[in-house]
């Protein structure tokens, strides 16, 4: 017998580590600042409430949507801060946001489907799409223009097999947190092609200054038709505890709901009872988390616009800098293994997130202390006055 593995895993693109893979393993003082990894750790209240229910013998198979207190914890949530009408109900609690999207791919995409992203594009949602046997297409957005939702940049991507859009607000890897209108644009495209839209909002909690969050599943015609999607990753300080969530109208969660129950059953019990401690303990914890996250910001920003040849837009959003670095004639990945080879500063190169991401670097502030971004930012001044 001869024994291959299913077509969905030989037609899957392999999932790329980027400059991740390409620093393991290396010696030398580096500064790793590619990983969306936050610097902060998780909050003290929200371990003791993870120890107190394990104390308490929450070891056990719990309910398979997630324990009614944080499915209850997250609808509220997303009433308050997101202007969703969701019921508990409504809610599966997931393995991090990477299980999240994952079960909705799955869940909503067939053989010779395809799903559109906006690029710069989070490269882990081009392999999710391929394991469903969906085809991603690619519409790149202008960085001319900020990289905006613009109808006449998307539309063309669109054709009798598109069933859905993928959506990134606040973007990873651009910073960007999308205006209401931009999101009504998008919307006015599902509801004109009949599509659904898979929103990963992870960083809706992370966002400075000016800028406003909005759910495109809060606009009008738009929650029957969108799978929302979020995680305590980044906002408390949680990636390694992999929580995240699923929300979305009962017409799609039944769906959703088959994948995540076969995959895993459910997720870890006790750790739940952490997650509910981080959505209704004190508020002031989170708002010092992405205060800080904010500084960390305005001295990255900060000092890659004073460096030649380099300009960087405001970040509204998430954690990450999307520097043009295109005035120096290298590409984004010979730049990116420049600063790695000559001054141990890991960054990732903007063609990592497609085509329209070529001739920047994504710079994640998020993931070190202000001391590390220093000495970070004076490394890579310093290449760059070398140029």
């Amino acid at each position: 017998m001869s024994i291959r593995p299913a077509r969905r895993i030989t037609d899957t693109s392999p999932k790329n580590f980027g400059m991740f893979a390409k620093a393991i393993g290396m010696e030398g003082d580096l500064i790793h600042l590619e990983l969306g990894m936050p610097a902060e750790d998780t909050p003290q209240h929200i371990k003791d409430a993870t120890i107190a229910a394990l104390q308490a013998g929450h070891v056990h198979y719990s309910d398979l949507q997630g324990i009614p207190e944080l499915r209850s914890a997250i609808a509220e949530k997303l009433r308050r801060q997101n202007g969703l009408d969701l019921l508990p109900d409504e809610v599966i609690v997931t393995n991090g946001l990477t299980q999240a999207s994952f079960a909705a791919f799955m869940a909503f995409l067939d053989e010779g489907d395809e799903c559109l992203l906006l690029a710069p594009y989070y490269s882990q949602h081009v392999g999710k799409a391929e394991l469903a046997g969906a085809k991603v297409t690619i519409a790149p957005l202008d960085a001319a223009d900020n990289f905006s939702i613009n109808r006449a940049l998307i539309e063309p991507f669109i054709t009798p097999a598109t069933r859905a859009i993928a959506l990134i607000n606040p973007c990873n890897p651009t910073g960007r947190v999308y205006s209401r209108a931009e999101l009504q644009t998008l919307a006015n495209i599902a509801l004109d092609n009949d599509l659904l839209v898979f929103s990963d909002e992870v960083y809706s909690d992370i966002v400075y200054d000016w800028a406003t969050h909005v759910s495109i599943a809060s606009l009008p015609g738009m929650k029957e038709r969108t799978i929302t999607m979020g995680a305590f990753t980044k906002s408390h300080a949680m990636d390694g505890w992999r929580l995240g969530y699923i929300a979305a109208d009962t017409s799609l969660i039944g769906p959703c709901m088959k994948m995540t129950s076969n995959e895993v059953t459910h997720v870890n019990t006790f750790i739940q009872y952490g997650a509910v401690a981080a959505l209704t303990g004190d508020p002031q914890v989170l708002k010092g988390m992405v205060d800080r996250d904010c500084a960390r910001r305005d001295l990255v920003v900060t000092r890659l616009n004073r460096m030649p040849r380099v300009t960087c837009a405001p970040v509204e959003g998430a954690i990450y800098a999307f520097p043009d670095i295109s005035a120096t004639g290298l590409t984004s990945q010979e730049c990116a293994d420049r600063l790695l080879a000559e001054t141990g500063v890991v960054v990732e190169a903007g063609s990592f997130y497609g085509s329209a991401g070529e001739g920047h670097l994504r710079v994640c502030f998020g993931c070190a202390d202000l001391p590390v971004l220093e000495d970070a930012m004076g490394r890579m001044h310093r290449f760059f006055d070398t140029l």
